[in-house]
């Protein structure tokens, strides 16, 4: 596993002219090519086959939109209200989706993994969030083991007394919290004030009750951001010993998210900067024993996914990195996505058309996508680079009966530009990200997309983040 030290002497030359759009992969195929074609009868089908068995186990993903108020950087699909009865109105529903999904299950299979994302999941008050675990475990079988993952995210802003105490009573042991920057003046400008005190008070909360593991989530890339200021946050997080850090590089598409039209255009740092920025924090967390992960990702050597990312069974999905690669996802709530078997299924986004989709009885899938075998063989790869830097040709070649060179011809061509910049390395036996390259994987995943380049709807705007 890469240390920080070496990716942090990455050319800014080189980053500059590589800072390009690219996916997070996800998955592959990403959300951009799912289509209505793939309906409730097409989910339904693959449920009944499962990825791996009847008994298998599960990953569930509930997905709560709520928030009290808007953050201009975000791009989540989310309803601002402070009226807390919704959430009420909204589990109802939650239930009538568990009830109808659970029965096309062969069993009750256990879920091993379970994350509340959002929106802003501790919008919901203790009583709600024990409906909702109750409503859960009607249709699924929540696991008890010690090895279980199940998270939420948090807003320190926003915790009702007793939720902590209530999350660790119903089997959670993760807690991610968003920080972005504790820079006043960049708070001020994205709309989320939020103290360093209250923040560290919460994660302190999390590790009283036992939680197993903290993250932090970080965005560089933000209005008003400096390097002085970034470094005093990353110096606060340093101290507050999170497992993880996720740095991720704030993606400006006020096109796509009507939030984002809030901030000030002009304030975002240029490209000098977020690099600055970037290369701030790689340092500093290298510097304080953090290992690199993947992508922004960041964890302490005793972390489960650095132990992960080291054994070769990192897995990457809608959650981001995880430890469950043997898991169906299972995606509840308005906006969720699934992964089922060889498919990808997604709810309606908007809450009225979730609804009324349950109002009728039926699943309330918007669009989806039955992987192809070259879907298969491409997501294998992209899964590889994303989550080891490493394709070993041999097994993907035995996997799937392919030859790889003459399968994957145009990719390797992608790739020699990447070779001869020295950010990949590309041998007869595997092909593998060098040091340089490591911060730079979407970059050698692109190369594997048959879905890129020119487009019918390439004049539209971009739909996907900066690489850098």
């Amino acid at each position: 596993m890469p240390r920080m030290e070496s990716s942090a002497e990455l050319d800014p030359d080189l980053l500059r002219r590589y800072d390009t759009a690219g996916p997070r992969y996800t998955s592959y195929p990403t959300a951009r090519e799912f289509t209505p074609d793939f309906g409730e009868a097409e989910y339904r089908r693959h449920l009944l086959l499962g990825r791996c068995g009847a008994a298998a186990p599960l990953s569930l993903y509930v997905h709560i939109p709520f928030c009290e108020s808007p953050c201009f950087y975000c791009g989540c699909n989310r309803i601002i209200t402070r009226d807390h009865a919704a959430a009420d109105r909204y589990l109802d529903y939650l239930s009538r989706e568990v009830a109808l999904l659970a029965p096309l299950l062969a069993e009750k299979r256990p879920v091993h993994q379970l994350h509340l994302g959002g929106g802003t999941p501790n919008f919901l008050r203790p009583e709600q969030l024990s409906r909702l675990i109750a409503g859960l475990s009607r249709g699924f079988l929540l696991s008890a083991s010690p090895d279980r993952d199940y998270s939420v995210e948090l807003d320190p802003r926003y915790l009702a007394s007793g939720f902590i105490d209530s999350l660790a009573q119903l089997g959670f042991n993760r807690a991610s919290f968003g920080v972005q920057d504790f820079d006043p003046d960049v708070q001020r400008a994205v709309n989320r004030i939020q103290s360093e005190a209250q923040t560290l008070e919460a994660i302190a909360q999390c590790r009283e009750r036992g939680f197993r593991s903290i993250n932090v989530d970080l965005l560089y890339g933000l209005p008003l951001q400096t390097v002085a200021g970034f470094g005093r946050t990353l110096s606060a997080v340093i101290r507050a010993r999170p497992d993880r850090v996720a740095v991720y590089g704030y993606a400006h598409l006020p096109q796509l998210f009507k939030a984002q039209r809030q901030l000030d255009a002009a304030a975002l740092p240029n490209a000098e900067t977020r690099l600055a920025l970037l290369r701030l924090a790689i340092g500093e967390l290298g510097a304080a024993g953090y290992r690199y992960i993947g992508l922004d990702h960041f964890a302490l050597p005793g972390d489960d996914l650095a132990r992960a990312r080291a054994r070769g069974d990192l897995h990457r999905n809608f959650m981001g990195y995880t430890t469950h690669a043997d898991c169906d996802l299972i995606g509840l709530g308005v906006s969720a996505i699934s992964h089922v078997a060889d498919s990808f299924s997604q709810n309606h986004r908007d809450l009225k058309h979730w609804e009324e989709a349950l109002d009728a009885g039926r699943l309330p899938i918007w669009r989806g996508l039955a992987a192809s075998f070259d879907d298969i063989v491409r997501a294998d790869v992209i899964q590889r680079i994303m989550c080891q830097g490493v394709v070993d040709i041999r097994t993907v070649e035995d996997r799937h009966g392919i030859a790889f060179a003459e399968y994957f011809s145009a990719a390797l061509a992608k790739l020699a530009p990447l070779e001869a910049d020295g950010l990949v390395t590309v041998a007869a036996r595997e092909i593998r990200a060098t040091d340089r390259g490591q911060l730079l994987l979407r970059l050698l995943a692109m190369c594997f997309d048959r879905y890129l380049g020119p487009r019918a709807d390439a004049a539209q705007p971009p739909r996907f983040s900066r690489v850098i």
